[in-house]
């Protein structure tokens, strides 16, 4: 176990669920990974809760209720995942130079930190954070922790030269169907182009969680009313891994390393 207090720019930093259903994903979530949820208000709505998740009294993870804009406009729930950026408002700036659209321009959000929401060129939704007070994941290399950020899209270089652009990502390409997103010598997290079986899908990050046993965990996923929706399936020289959708329709993935 490693308790974090500060992620160096460029880094995956948070991880975020946009949920139809709160109180549903907090039991579904907690059941799988032992997270304990810790609710702050947002607003003054009875819906206006942010939870925090997490191990130990460590954050890991959050959720939210998705707004009515969302839902409106068919958003589907979905995980979030956000970077570590030195001035949210230079990064945002940057992102649009390069082809990216600002989904939510530079904002406060209280003292914990500034933040946007992004789109790159292919259509992928991703989150800066510049943090205050909150730094972000306070747990890593541990079950039940995030370990990885992963993007699906259909022109890897295209994507790989525009974050490159933007964090000064490198990429590894050891595998033509599978691409490493470096930060410095790094691995942090990688780039899978998606193929014509994934025809109709858009572009889109994902989160993994690290876990004890992949079968295990796949399967009490399901038995909680989640979906597997591939494998569980070996990575050779990394470990074996799961893609579950969550009961209100949130995808993520499970992986048990080594």
């Amino acid at each position: 176990m490693t308790e974090v207090t500060r992620h160096e720019p460029g880094s995956f930093s948070w991880v975020e669920l946009a949920t139809s259903d709160p109180s549903a994903a907090k039991a579904f979530y907690s059941a799988l990974f032992g997270w304990t949820p810790a609710d702050s208000p947002m607003g003054p709505g009875p819906d206006d809760i942010y939870t925090r998740l997490q191990l130990e009294g460590k954050d890991v993870a959050a959720l939210y209720k998705m707004m009515k804009e969302q839902a409106a406009q068919g958003v589907p729930p979905n995980w979030l995942c956000y970077v570590t950026v030195e001035s949210a408002d230079d990064t945002a700036k940057r992102a649009k130079e390069l082809g990216a659209t600002a989904l939510a321009e530079p904002f406060d959000v209280e003292d914990y930190g500034r933040m946007a929401m992004l789109q790159d060129p292919e259509g992928a939704v991703f989150a800066i954070w510049q943090p205050r007070k909150h730094a972000g994941i306070q747990r890593a290399d541990e079950v039940g922790a995030p370990c990885w950020c992963e993007l699906s899209t259909r022109d890897a270089a295209k994507a790989g030269k525009f974050y490159a652009g933007l964090f000064g990502w490198g990429l590894k390409t050891s595998d033509p169907a599978y691409h490493e997103i470096l930060r410095g010598d790094v691995p942090i997290g990688g780039i899978l182009p998606m193929g014509p079986e994934m025809q109709g899908v858009p572009a889109h990050w994902g989160v993994y969680f690290q876990v004890a046993d992949c079968d295990a965990s796949a399967a009490k996923a399901k038995a909680l009313g989640g979906q597997v929706c591939f494998g569980p399936h070996d990575i050779a020289n990394v470990g074996r891994f799961a893609v579950i959708q969550d009961p209100q329709g949130a995808a993520f993935s499970v992986i048990k390393l080594g």
